[in-house]
């Protein structure tokens, strides 16, 4: 994808360049950070504990102020592309005293959309993500699955064009972080939103990936870029494919040989 719209001279949709982040008083955590992604991409960032793959995706929400770089989303710093960004985190954060369709509801209604306006989208989101009959429970009512359903759809609520995700699906049984894993491309499938995704799972990282960048700490840097060349298509059967399998392994032992 990226090869195609170079060669149509279409600029990248997030462009981040010698970005840089410390706090005073403590080595980098950020240095010299480049990367792009284009529309519709999803990559993801691999790489041990503390290399700052969560500060990244912190900085390119807008929520933590960059030391040094710069970060473009479709030409827009990004507190000026909030509002074509949604952030989903590794907990759900769901608010327990509001429903699920009031959960889904929150950005909206911080965004000022009318009433009729913000029941139409959560409904519709929520049928979106499988979850049309649950508009009335409450999280506790929930398994931990259904809560990260609830916490997509309210991302996805604001209709992004950029979904910045921090290790959603860490927590969960592998079961269902499988079967989450390929809702997700199917949702993505239908919606086409840029991604950016954070994994410790190099399996998760294969399966959903266009892109996978392998980030070193210390400070946190890219240290390699693999491709994925699998269908766009992904389905449960391809977790025994050779090929799938080849390219795990393959991830593996960049991480290894990089030192990870």
């Amino acid at each position: 994808m990226l090869e195609t719209t170079a060669a149509l001279g279409v600029p990248p949709f997030l462009t981040i360049a010698n970005l840089c982040k410390e706090y005073p008083g403590s080595a980098p955590v950020i240095r010299d950070f480049s990367l792009s992604a284009s529309t519709g991409e999803f990559v993801t960032l691999l790489g041990a504990s503390g290399c700052g793959k969560s500060t990244l995706l912190a900085l390119i929400a807008g929520l933590t102020p960059m030391s040094g770089g710069s970060i473009l989303i479709d030409g827009r710093t990004p507190v000026q592309a909030r509002q074509i960004m949604s952030f989903v985190f590794q907990d759900p954060t769901l608010l327990p005293w509001r429903t699920v369709t009031e959960n889904v509801e929150l950005m909206l209604e911080l965004e000022g959309s009318p009433r009729a306006s913000r029941a139409a989208r959560s409904a519709a989101v929520l049928e979106f993500v499988g979850l049309g009959g649950v508009g009335t429970h409450y999280p506790r009512q929930l398994s931990g699955g259904m809560k990260m359903r609830v916490s997509i759809a309210r991302a996805l609520a604001t209709t992004p064009r950029l979904l910045l995700m921090d290790e959603p699906f860490g927590a969960l049984d592998e079961m269902t972080r499988n079967r989450l894993n390929e809702e997700l491309l199917a949702l993505r499938e239908r919606q086409g939103w840029t991604t950016l995704f954070v994994t410790h799972s190099i399996t998760e990282a294969v399966f959903l990936s266009d892109r996978i960048v392998l980030m070193g700490a210390r400070p946190g840097r890219v240290l390699e870029e693999i491709r994925v060349p699998l269908p766009k298509r992904r389905s449960a059967a391809l977790r025994s494919d050779p090929d799938f399998l080849h390219l795990v392994g393959q991830v593996s032992r960049a991480l290894a040989e990089q030192g990870s």
